[in-house]
């Protein structure tokens, strides 16, 4: 079935074999034209003069212990972001297949289709801003290659429900993305990675941008089939993630207590932001949130905005029409949400 759906040219594509490739364990390199006396910088005991292991098997296998699954379903990238657009251009011809997006959501999963030359077709979530089954299985033409959704949503903070998910998966032909960016803040979500040895068609997104705090190195994989896997490797650039942020993902896998400790703490001000938020007569709504962010609506948004950006605090517009009174704020420090507090608290 995957197969069929990966572009003709790339089903027997012969990908770049990197001198690198074939062994990463040796005393002596000389095959990959590197500079052999060193570099002029230094980061910890990492040999900056020397390329990566491209496969980034130590990453994936650490990976594959903490999530229960085998190695050979993760492939690592230089964020999220990467992933969505390799994914578009495996399964997706341009100008003839097309991707859909569950709408409101995150922005990239049009901009890398667009990049693609690959027509997006929308469908709208629900009130609740949940799939609208009945709705959205009529408009999954035989040339939707890829449907992406985001659970917990961005922008709007909320979890899909796992059985519309599913029943997406059981009844489209082809491929569903769904972006857990955010997953680990939720109290009560049970991450799609456990499904997808079972439903071939699903690629789980995650990231350590988020709850690990990582969004510097620039560091997401996927939970995915192993040939979706195996097609990702051979399509991805020689050496897509760099030694630094090998080496730094990995040492912050091995240290889960600040992870724990973060999440908890976001989780705890979420619930306090929410409160004071509630007793702010230009707040209208906040809506639910099982992510590191909440969404406003404010009567004034544009008004809320400056004042707070006066301030020195930057939140996020937002521009879809159903979201044109809202504005999306990460939670912050509890220093940084306090203030925030005080200040719209005295518009």
């Amino acid at each position: 079935m995957i197969d069929s759906l990966v572009r003709k040219h790339l089903r027997s594509f012969q990908p770049y074999k990197s001198a690198r490739s074939e062994t990463h364990q040796a005393s002596i390199f000389l095959d990959a034209n590197e500079l052999s006396i060193g570099s002029p910088v230094s980061f910890g005991d990492i040999a900056l003069n020397r390329y990566p292991d491209p496969y980034q098997l130590a990453l994936r296998k650490k990976l594959a212990e903490r999530l229960g699954i085998p190695s050979d379903m993760i492939f690592p990238g230089v964020g999220s972001d990467e992933i969505i657009d390799l994914l578009i251009r495996l399964f997706c011809e341009p100008a003839t297949d097309r991707v859909m997006v569950l709408e409101p959501t995150y922005g990239v999963y049009r901009v890398a289709s667009d990049v693609n030359a690959v027509e997006v077709k929308t469908v709208q979530l629900d009130e609740a801003f949940q799939i609208d089954l009945p709705s959205t299985l009529p408009a999954v033409t035989q040339d939707v290659k890829i449907i992406f959704c985001c659970s917990p949503n961005n922008p709007t903070g909320n979890l899909l429900r796992r059985n519309d998910i599913l029943a997406l998966c059981k009844q489209v032909r082809g491929i569903v993305v769904v972006d857990e960016a955010y997953i680990e803040f939720s109290e009560k979500a049970l991450s799609l990675a456990s499904d997808v040895p079972r439903v071939p068609n699903l690629v789980v997104l995650r990231t350590l941008s988020k709850a690990w705090g990582l969004a510097g190195i620039r560091l997401g994989y996927c939970i995915a089939h192993p040939s979706i896997v195996s097609y990702l490797l051979a399509i991805k650039s020689p050496y897509n993630l760099n030694a630094v942020t090998i080496q730094l993902a990995s040492e912050a896998l091995s240290n889960p207590d600040f992870f724990e400790q973060a999440r908890s703490t976001v989780r705890s001000e979420r619930d306090r932001v929410r409160h004071g938020l509630e007793r702010i007569s230009c707040v209208w709504k906040i809506y639910p949130s099982e992510t590191n962010f909440l969404l406003i609506e404010f009567d004034d948004p544009q008004k809320v905005f400056e004042v707070l950006y006066r301030n020195g605090i930057v939140v996020r517009r937002r521009n879809e029409q159903r979201l044109s009174r809202c504005l999306r704020m990460t939670i912050g420090t509890p220093e940084e949400n306090s203030l925030v507090l005080k200040i719209l608290s005295e518009m």
